[in-house]
């Protein structure tokens, strides 16, 4: 490889290289008219004109004014569209509690149908208790009193015969 191949190698890989190597060279290059000339041109391609600049200006005010008008129909249908939203969902939220009260009303009447039901059926089932109850009770009442009145009777009984 040439050794101007490997100068130039070495200048793609080691920028500090590349930028110690041009701070030697520009000030070559500025002492030549024609080499002045060739930088100054090809600097002047990437420079703005004023033209360029009013050009953008234009632009940018235009751009500007259009997104303050647009911005400020924006603020006023979206303040609009809040008002409405707002009450469309004040609406909407009051049909819902109607709705949900209602519902709960129904729910509520059915629990305390099926509560008077169930209860009905408990009492139902406590007053028969209650009866055997009492007619057990009645027959060991007439059990206990004729036990009594054996024991009694029969050694009385026993003693008259």
């Amino acid at each position: 490889m040439s050794t101007g191949r490997q100068l130039l190698e070495e200048l793609k890989k080691d920028e500090e290289l590349r930028r110690a190597l041009a701070e030697e060279l520009l000030p070559e290059a500025l002492r030549h008219r024609e080499l002045r000339r060739a930088m100054l041109l090809a600097i002047s391609r990437e420079v703005a004109t004023k033209e360029d600049i009013e050009s953008v200006k234009r632009v940018v005010k235009e751009d500007i004014e259009n997104l303050r008008k647009a911005t400020k129909d924006d603020i006023e249908s979206l303040k609009k569209a809040t008002k409405e939203d707002i009450e469309s969902l004040k609406k909407w939220t009051k049909e819902e509690i109607e709705s949900l009260k209602n519902a709960m009303k129904e729910d509520v009447e059915k629990l305390k149908a099926e509560l008077k039901t169930y209860v009905d059926a408990r009492i139902n089932d406590v007053n028969i208790r209650i009866s055997d109850l009492y007619g057990i009770m009645k027959a060991s009442l007439v059990a206990i009193v004729v036990t009594l009145a054996s024991t009694i009777l029969v050694p009385l009984i026993l003693r008259i015969m």
